[in-house]
């Protein structure tokens, strides 16, 4: 019985100290792990990725489109981030696109900025604006902390201590967690399954991002209907543990006004 109180009064203090306010979406996220341990272990992992796989040599037209794909949303990004005064806020970000040989239909973004596109999601995206829509939410996953979020909420759930500037490298079961919330090999709702929550946050700020770099947001919902009839018995990681298809397209039918605006500050038409 004192046992699980401690553990129960330990996970109080360790949730009510050890929560952060996000600068961009400005809700309150519980924060174990810090950004820098994340994105060592996270460019370790990304190495190791980009050698077993086969990537798309940066001379092929679709990897050039998706290299300058990201290099727009990227710069958008530390646009929007410079003008609301949080150019610190993407410390240690050095961003990379990469296209990978796969017939998965997948694409991710890591701490840091390391972001892939399988081969396997250009058919579905079609054109360059779709496949803007869907680096614009990845990556938002990323600079949003939900990953480090999520990865707090396991070592929490788990009972590891963490209090203070854990040693991710040495502590075995927050090596464990770390791979089961980053490691693109799970292939679990790209990166992890997200709570309803993040994907909607993915979605509102990538779309925004999107429309910042110029791309129309509009894309968005006839990109989300064709990912829609790809359901199934087994739906493609994009849709795995998401929002329900009609319920992300009318979040993205109420969301257009605001991020139609970005796209024609942008000079979109």
């Amino acid at each position: 019985m004192n046992k699980l109180l401690s553990v129960i009064l330990f996970a109080g203090v360790m949730g009510t100290f050890s929560c952060k306010t996000n600068p961009i979406t400005g809700r309150s996220q519980l924060s174990l792990v810090s950004e820098s341990q994340v994105q060592s272990m996270a460019l370790t992992q990304y190495k190791s990725f980009l050698t077993e796989n086969k990537v798309v040599p940066v001379s092929n037209n679709n990897s050039e489109m998706v290299k300058r794909v990201g290099t727009r949303i990227a710069a958008a990004i530390n646009k929007y981030y410079q003008s609301q005064g949080l150019g610190n806020a993407l410390e240690g970000y050095n961003w990379e696109f990469n296209l990978v040989e796969s017939k998965e239909v997948n694409a991710w973004c890591m701490p840091g900025g390391k972001v892939v596109v399988y081969t396997g999601l250009l058919p579905i995206t079609k054109n360059e604006t779709a496949l803007a829509i869907v680096l614009g939410h990845e990556i938002t996953h990323a600079v949003a902390g939900h990953g480090r979020e999520r990865m707090s909420q396991q070592l929490l759930a788990q009972g590891i201590q963490v209090a203070g500037d854990v040693a991710l490298g040495t502590n075995s079961q927050a090596v464990g967690v770390f791979n089961q919330v980053y490691a693109p090999a799970s292939q679990v709702g790209v990166l992890l399954p997200y709570a309803r929550k993040h994907e909607y946050e993915a979605d509102h700020y990538g779309l925004i991002f999107a429309a910042m770099a110029g791309y129309d947001p509009r894309e968005a919902v006839p990109f989300w209907q064709r990912m829609a009839a790809m359901g199934g018995e087994k739906p493609p990681i994009l849709l795995s543990d998401h929002p329900a298809d009609a319920d992300r397209i009318q979040k993205l039918q109420e969301l257009m006004p605001e991020a139609l605006k970005y796209y024609n500050q942008a000079g979109g038409r």
